[in-house]
């Protein structure tokens, strides 16, 4: 491991806004600030919401800017990536942005029922080999319930067109009408609606417009108690490998 990503490491873990929490520790106690991160580590009562697959932190900081009467979270397993945003809200003295790294598979035992109102999905990996693993499945949507307030919102922007279809597809399924939905984001007939998602771009989104691919976005509310089911649809594939798609995808060691 490289000088530069130990120092990364290192700021990381003296950064008061990031909170690590590796597998194992997860898997072995009940996680302290679960219910509890309004009081303990946001100290206000403003409405959580998290970015699952945060990356950079792009959209967290950018999201906590423009709403300083709600709480931010990212949440990431790679420590070397989500170290830029964690650094720029601390030096920004943001007081409504955290991170939390870990593994997002276990991203029910850090939240308690109810104390998150929103969630992100930002440009995540498709996952168009296994179902369990798509942010927007029934799998994730079940975990999600378990925190999230009834009919709290669930944000997808995608550059992917398999993951896009595939949520509308789901939703069909369940009979949960989008709140909103276009397949392009950017475009001339996107409605004011979608401001808060076309607001803020990151910087591979930037260089997915340069490249002509088109920005997906929908919204729409996780209603409690009814069961959930997968479609039953073929979806055609992607045609094209978005960057870093393929390290993103493979069973890489995280770091």
């Amino acid at each position: 491991m490289g000088k530069g990503k130990l120092a990364k490491f290192a700021e990381m873990a003296a950064n008061p806004l990031v909170v690590e929490c590796p597998m194992a520790a997860v898997m072995q106690d009940e996680f302290p600030l679960r219910g509890r991160w309004h009081e303990d580590f946001f100290r206000n009562a403003n409405p959580i919401v998290l970015e699952l697959g945060c990356g950079r932190g792009e959209y967290t900081v950018g999201l906590g800017r423009q709403m300083p009467d709600a709480n931010f979270i990212g949440v990431d397993i790679k420590g070397a990536r989500m170290w830029t945003g964690a650094k720029e809200a601390l030096q920004s003295g943001m007081r409504n942005v955290g991170f939390l790294r870990t593994n997002i598979e276990f991203i029910q035992r850090f939240f308690a029922p109810g104390e998150v109102s929103e969630i992100w999905l930002t440009f995540s990996d498709p996952q168009m080999k296994k179902v369990t693993k798509r942010l927007t499945s029934t799998y994730f949507l079940e975990r999600y319930r378990q925190f999230l307030v009834d009919g709290g919102r669930i944000h997808l922007k995608t550059d992917s067109n398999f993951l896009f279809t595939y949520t509308e597809e789901m939703l069909r399924a369940n009979g949960i009408e989008p709140e909103y939905l276009t397949r392009n984001l950017y475009g001339p007939s996107a409605a004011t609606a979608s401001l808060t998602a076309s607001s803020i771009q990151t910087y591979y989104e930037s260089m997915w417009r340069a490249r002509g691919i088109d920005i997906k976005y929908l919204c729409f509310r996780l209603p409690q108690g009814r069961t959930l089911v997968e479609p039953d649809i073929e979806i055609p594939l992607d045609e094209y490998r978005s960057y870093s798609r393929e390290k993103r995808s493979s069973q890489e060691k995280h770091v």
